[in-house]
């Protein structure tokens, strides 16, 4: 028979009472349904109901949200549903980290940060190496992060250009076909990396960085021959590079120059036959100690909850049938 004990928690800063619960205490409700608990409030008091364990991880789940409150962050069931996960896998000790990793404040305001342990080991990486890979699905923040701490590192004098590319791999549709001229047809292929640094920098800013050449947005085979000093450098979608794009790339930049490559493994679009460039150069290059290697996962997924759930989906399509046709069912 499980014990069920009653606690009483005080929240001294009323403040934050209102971002803890959320709307119609939805936060709270989210917490009730993860550790089978019955959380109600009174006068700055909360009193948690249920077993013992469960009671000391909802403890620690405030404290950290309290924190979260404290440090500007904003409390969504994004958040919540991290901060569970966390707690049950045992690591939600070094979410405080994460607050400590501020990169920069968008046009309209708002705090980037990292909010995943993935993605703080992400941002470490690219502060401490001059070359990064960063390997995981979609929804991680690979590319948005990237973009951050390139303006970050721009703002900062630290380089004078930002530099941003991806291969224009034809994925369902041929580029020969689509309406416009060359500009018009690679646009949709780079449309991403437009919107995520209009997002941090504003529309009017990323027009006029653009327009006088400190921001460039091109296909990958506009780098071919060029030698890339004092800037910082995002390789987006790599797992769609050839073996020879990719070493072309990776010989591309220069002196005070910082590069990121991104991509993710399960979104090779290379006709049948051909080898992903960024599988190579992650075989080739493992053993380099100054290049740095992060890969995320599912757990560091912040777009819509079904993301998360879709991408698990597919792993496990992908693994049962790979077992089947090896004959191990």
């Amino acid at each position: 028979m499980t014990t069920v004990t009653v606690k009483k928690l005080i929240l001294n800063d009323f403040s934050a009472f209102h971002l803890l619960f959320g709307n119609l205490d939805e936060n709270i409700r989210l917490l009730e349904k993860a550790f089978a608990v019955a959380i109600t409030s009174r006068d700055g008091e909360i009193t948690v109901k249920g077993a013992p364990i469960a009671i000391s991880q909802v403890e620690e789940a405030l404290q950290i949200l309290i924190k979260n409150i404290k440090d500007g962050d904003t409390i969504d069931k994004q958040r919540i549903q991290y901060i569970i996960q966390s707690i049950v896998a045992g690591y939600a000790g070094n979410l405080e980290d994460l607050g400590k990793s501020f990169i920069c404040v968008t046009s309209k305001g708002k705090t980037i940060k990292p909010k995943t342990l993935g993605q703080n080991q992400y941002v470490k990486a690219i502060q401490k190496n001059d070359l990064v890979f960063g390997i995981g699905p979609a929804g991680t923040g690979k590319t948005f992060l990237a973009v951050a701490m390139a303006i970050k590192a721009f703002k900062n004098n630290e380089v004078k250009k930002i530099i941003i590319t991806r291969p224009a791999v034809e994925a369902g549709e041929n580029l020969g076909f689509l309406p416009g001229d060359l500009q018009m047809k690679v646009d949709p292929y780079l449309r991403p990396l437009f919107d995520a640094l209009i997002d941090i920098l504003g529309n009017d800013a990323f027009l006029s960085f653009k327009e006088r050449g400190l921001i460039e947005i091109a296909p990958l085979a506009y780098m071919r021959g060029r030698t890339l000093d004092n800037a910082f450098i995002i390789l987006d979608e790599a797992q769609n590079t050839t073996k020879e794009q990719m070493k072309m790339f990776l010989t591309r930049f220069g002196f005070n120059s910082k590069v990121v490559v991104n991509g993710d493994m399960t979104q090779i679009d290379l006709p049948t036959g051909r080898r992903s460039g960024l599988i190579q150069a992650l075989e080739v290059l493992k053993d380099v100690d100054e290049i740095g290697f992060v890969t995320l996962s599912d757990h560091d997924v912040i777009r819509h909850e079904l993301v998360k759930k879709i991408i698990l989906s597919y792993e496990r399509y992908e693994k049962e049938n790979k077992d089947v046709k090896n004959g191990s069912k």
